[in-house]
Order: structure tokens, then C-alpha cells, then sequence
């Protein structure tokens, strides 16, 4: 199979027949063998019964169903378990992502062999003040944290190697950052295209202003994880032996000073009304918490390797 198509959605009941007559008639114009992987995240209007139809008699259709609503990184995880195209594309399924990009991206994936292309919405028809300024802020800090130059982390259009979203987990709200994660598991050719937005047709954004707050905790938590995130302890447990070992030292030289003195008859004070004494006895706390920390970390790892973060209800055509 030539293309997978995932598309994550929540309440688009009025863009899925549309958008899927548009995504087959490019393909079919291209010859391009495909399917299109409809992801409900939860919805609470028709958008499931719409794609029930559209993938009656019509095997290029799949579904997964959602027990509730979990977000987009797990619906895009749900839709790369399962996508068997050689290239993977994500889109939107607002009728802003343009299905007439598709062949460019692959052309860039089969023939240049990047491993992921991301999408630029150069030009943009959303709200200055509450998407466009905002958004210019945060790609300027992910650039500047993750080293890739890409003008638009958080477009939905994207193209992939089957074999990076085989390899990258998504869970929380990394969808973000899946060009950061392809790149911390060694896929370096790592490109940008240059896409149409469309305006919203139907409906309203799912996204508020929360979502830009939400976007540079993630960041802080990504750029922690591509260090740290198999090895918790090489952190909590480095710093912890450190600030213990601190603390030890600072108590030790405490004690053996009072007992010099007193070997000397110098007049001394209790080892208790020395602010020393304090500052020490924190660090060797803290230390001990740091370096549990590592050691609990580790061993929730270990727990939760290949563990599915959502829940499926229903499928349809796999």
C-alpha cells in the first residue's frame, strides 16, 4: 500500500464526507493504492454513524471509536498501530488541511527520502491575537530547544516513513513534538513544506488559549525526556548523591569542629544553633527524596512499557 491516511477527529460531522470524497478523488487521479484512518476522539454528535457510511462497501475505510474523549496524541498512536501505507500522512479533519498536498509530501518521503516532512501554514487565516502571535512565540521556543529549524511544529499536516511511526510512541500531548521524538530516536532527515490553509468551513476549533500553555509545559517536559526519559535515575539520582553527599560532608565538618574545640577548651556553640547544621541536614534530605525519585521512576518505566494510554469501543474494516 502506497498511503496511509490518519486522520484524528472530535465532532466534524458536517467536514468527513467531504474531506474523504476529496482525499479519494486525489488519490484515485494519482493511482495511488490508500487508506484513510478516521480516529473518533470521543465525538458527541453523528461524526461515527458518518464514517459507519462511509465505509460501508468500502474497504479503503477505517474507524476506531474511542470510549471517551482521551486527545489528539493518543488518537494519532491509535491510527500509526495500525496504518500499513509505506507513507503515512496525518491531516486534520476541519477541511483547513488540503488533501491536494498529499502528492508532493510523498514525492518527498519515496524520492528524497526524508524520514518526516512537516507542514508550514505560512499563511495563515486564523485570529492574529489569539492563535497567529501566540503560535509564531511557541515555534520560536521549540526551535530554539529541539534544534530543528521548522517554522510550524503544530501543524497537522505531516508525512512520515511507516517505519517512524512504528517506532515513535505519542501519548499525552506530544503530538506537538513528534518531529522532536522521530529525531531523538535517530531519524535526522527531517524536512518542511510549505502548505495552503484553508479557513474553517464548519464548526468552531476545539483549541483555546490553554493549549499554548499546555504547548510550553510539554516542551519543558520533551526536552527533559529526550535526555532523561529511559534514565530517570541519571538525573534525580546525580543530583540527589550530590546534595547528599553535600549535606554529609557539611555535617561532618560540623561535628569534628565541635569536637576540636571542645578537645581545645575554646569556647563553642550547640551544633543546633549553627545555621550550617540546617542547610546540611536539608541537602542530605532533599538528596535521599531526589535519589527515590530516580529509583521510583525507574521502576514505573519498567511498569508501563507498551501500555496503551486510551480505550477502544468499536472498529470498522480491521
Amino acid at each position: 500500500m502506497d498511503i496511509s491516511v490518519v486522520i484524528p477527529l472530535l465532532n466534524e460531522e458536517e467536514s468527513l464526507k467531504e474531506l474523504y470524497d476529496w482525499i479519494a478523488s486525489m488519490m484515485q487521479s494519482n493511482q495511488f493504492l490508500y487508506e484513510v484512518i478516521f480516529i473518533d476522539d470521543g465525538s458527541t454528535d453523528t461524526s461515527w454513524e458518518v464514517i459507519g457510511q462511509l465505509s460501508q462497501n468500502n474497504e479503503a475505510v477505517k474507524g476506531i471509536r474511542f470510549q471517551k474523549n482521551y486527545g489528539k496524541s493518543q488518537a494519532l498512536d491509535a491510527g500509526f498501530q495500525i496504518a500499513k501505507g509505506s507513507v503515512v500522512i496525518t491531516m486534520d479533519a476541519d477541511l483547513q488541511d488540503s488533501p491536494d498536498e498529499i502528492p508532493e509530501f510523498y514525492q518527498l518521503i519515496t524520492q528524497e527520502n526524508y524520514d518526516l516532512v512537516s507542514g508550514w501554514k505560512k499563511k495563515r487565516y486564523d485570529a492574529v491575537i489569539a492563535k497567529n502571535i501566540p503560535s509564531k512565540l511557541f515555534n520560536w521556543a521549540a526551535r530554539k530547544t529541539s534544534g530543528l529549524k521548522l517554522h510550524d511544529f503544530n501543524c497537522g499536516l505531516k508525512a512520515y516513513k511507516n517505519e517512524v511511526i512504528k517506532t515513535v510512541k505519542v501519548r499525552g500531548e506530544m503530538h506537538r513534538y513528534i518531529p522532536v521524538l522521530a529525531k531523538n530516536k535517530g531519524f535526522h532527515k527531517i524536512g518542511e513544506k510549505v502548505v495552503q490553509h484553508q479557513a474553517r468551513k464548519y464548526g468552531e476549533t476545539k483549541f483555546g488559549m490553554n493549549r499554548f500553555i499546555n504547548g510550553f509545559l510539554d516542551l519543558i517536559t520533551i526536552s527533559f525526556l529526550s535526555k532523561f526519559g529511559k534514565r530517570p535515575m541519571h538525573f534525580f539520582g546525580l543530583w540527589g548523591t550530590l546534595m547528599f553527599i553535600f549535606g554529609f560532608i557539611s555535617a561532618f565538618y560540623i561535628g569534628v569542629m565541635k569536637l576540636y574545640k571542645l578537645s581545645q577548651g575554646a569556647k563553642t556553640i550547640l551544633v543546633t544553633d549553627n545555621p550550617w547544621f540546617y542547610i546540611a541536614l536539608v541537602c542530605m534530605i532533599l538528596g535521599t527524596q531526589l535519589f527515590l525519585a530516580g529509583f521510583i521512576g525507574e521502576l514505573i518505566l519498567k511498569s508501563k512499557e507498551g501500555e496503551n494510554y486510551y480505550t477502544i469501543k468499536e472498529k470498522l474494516n480491521y
